[in-house]
Order: structure tokens, then C-alpha cells, then sequence
């Protein structure tokens, strides 16, 4: 069953936990869409964790279409989510054209931050699922510092939420807020919400999958780091060079041979050209 935003509402609604993660190729999807990921994120999070970018407002709508693409060959259930990358959704009319071409590339629904009233009506009208999200916002915000620690600037999130709830966003991410201020946006929020380093009461969890994998070679408090893919990795590399350099690989296990009469009719052919 192919999920979409009426099943993710279900979850919330059943009080059962919404799960997604980043995903940004083909051999990925597979796996997550086998593990029961509920949504993937092909989020602007590829360039600083795939592409080598700096930071967020370096990556293009070409990025994200050409990872989207990749995803959507591995993926039947679940839901996919692009980004509209920054700089991307500076009026509604190119807004939707944006749009129109991630979704044509395979993405379910797209996600834009901060509350941008006139884009997202204009996206929704032109039956666009949009994802709204607030909180820290990366690609225009440089420090990666919670928001919402104070009372004025948390009751700016709760009306801005409210805000993008009554234009009809489906979901809203909320990112690196306090755990108290990501409990009472949920409570008072029919749509699904979904935490990022925003605590355990929103009515779902995103991680980038490079850091739940360790592939990330730095701790973050947001994340839990399920496994050590950069000592995994290593090891492996450096054990292949070994290999390679001491004539332990490539081994007979890992050859293919000439049948003997076809091997000796190309040594005498070969020799007969030599002595020539």
C-alpha cells in the first residue's frame, strides 16, 4: 500500500508514531523502504551531507530532482518528501513551477520553510501537499542554535503553526525547539507534526540518515548514532589496500579461467605472431 497523507494523519490521529529519515539515493530507498520507514526526506541536508557544500543555500533545484529521481526508483510505499531548495520559492508562481517539477520527478509532496502565507496558498491551491516547517531554519539560519527557548519568540512559533495549519499544510516539521514547546504545538495541531531535535511529544521523528549510520564524524545531541560507519568503512578500506598491495587479493575465489584447449590455442596464436 502506497503511503500518503491521509495514512500519515491516521497515525496521529491513532496516536501512533510517524517515522521518516533523509534518503538521497537508490540503494538507500531500498533499504528504508524495506525497514518500514514511514516517509523519506530528500532534504537540502544533501549538500552538506553528500555534496561537500558549505551549507544549505548552495544546493540548486538540479540537486534535489537529480537525488529525487534516485530515491523514487527504490521506493513503492512510502512517502517521499522534497525540499524546495533555498532560493527556489521567492514568489508563488515560481514556487509551483518548482514544485511541479519535483513532483513530476517522483516526490508526494514538497516542504518550504518559515511561514510564507502567499506561497503556501498559492501551492495549495494548485492541489500542491505542502510540508511547513519552523523552528531553526537552515537555510537562513547560519547558527544552529534552539529556537524557541523565550517566551515572545515560542509564541511566535505557536502562531505561526497555527498560521500554516489554517492554509491547509498537511504536516509541519518542527526543528531544534524545546521538548515543551514541540508538545504543545503538537497537542493543539491537527496535522501530523514531526520533531527534529525537537523532542519526544511531536507525532513523529526525522533524522538524517548519514547520523544515525555514523557516517557523520561528530557527535550531535539531536541525533543517536545507531551504528559506526566511519570505523566500519575505514577499516574495510584499509584492509582492501592491504590485500591489494600484499597479492592477497584478488584470490582464486575471485578469477575466471580460459577453458585449457581455448587457453593453449591463444598461447600458440600469440607465439606465432611473436616469432614473426
Amino acid at each position: 500500500m502506497k503511503k500518503n497523507s491521509e495514512y500519515l494523519l491516521n497515525k496521529k490521529q491513532t496516536q501512533q508514531k510517524i517515522v521518516a529519515l533523509t534518503c538521497y539515493d537508490y540503494p538507500t530507498a531500498l533499504l528504508e523502504e524495506q525497514a518500514g520507514v514511514d516517509m523519506m526526506f530528500v532534504g537540502d541536508s544533501v549538500g552538506t551531507n553528500i555534496l561537500g557544500y558549505q551549507d544549505e543555500t548552495e544546493v540548486t533545484m538540479d540537486d534535489i530532482a537529480h537525488h529525487l529521481k534516485a530515491v523514487r526508483r527504490g521506493v513503492n510505499q512510502s512517502y517521499i518528501l522534497a525540499d524546495l531548495p533555498y532560493g527556489s520559492y521567492e514568489t508563488p508562481q515560481q514556487a509551483l513551477d518548482n514544485a511541479k517539477i519535483l513532483i513530476s520527478h517522483g516526490a508526494d509532496g514538497v516542504k518550504l520553510e518559515g511561514v510564507r502565507e502567499e506561497v503556501v496558498k498559492y501551492l495549495i491551491k494548485h492541489n500542491v501537499e505542502v510540508c511547513g516547517h519552523l523552528g531553526l531554519l537552515p537555510q537562513t539560519q547560519q547558527k544552529k542554535i534552539v529556537q524557541g527557548k523565550k517566551f515572545e519568540q515560542a509564541k511566535e512559533l505557536i502562531a505561526g503553526a497555527a498560521t500554516l495549519e489554517q492554509l491547509g499544510i498537511f504536516m509541519l516539521v518542527l526543528e531544534l525547539i524545546p521538548e515543551e514547546l514541540g508538545q504543545i504545538i503538537s497537542q493543539n495541531s491537527k496535522v501530523p507534526t514531526i520533531g527534529i531535535g525537537s523532542g519526544r511529544f511531536t507525532d513523529g521523528q526525522v533524522l538524517i540518515v548519514n547520523d544515525i549510520l555514523g557516517i557523520t564524524p561528530y557527535k550531535l545531541k539531536l541525533a543517536k548514532k545507531y551504528q559506526d560507519y566511519q570505523t566500519l568503512t575505514l577499516d574495510t578500506i584499509e584492509k582492501y589496500r592491504k590485500e591489494v598491495e600484499q597479492q592477497v587479493f584478488p584470490s582464486e575465489d575471485n578469477v575466471r579461467h580460459m577453458a585449457k584447449d581455448e587457453l593453449e590455442q591463444l598461447i600458440a596464436w600469440v607465439n606465432q605472431g611473436t616469432n614473426k
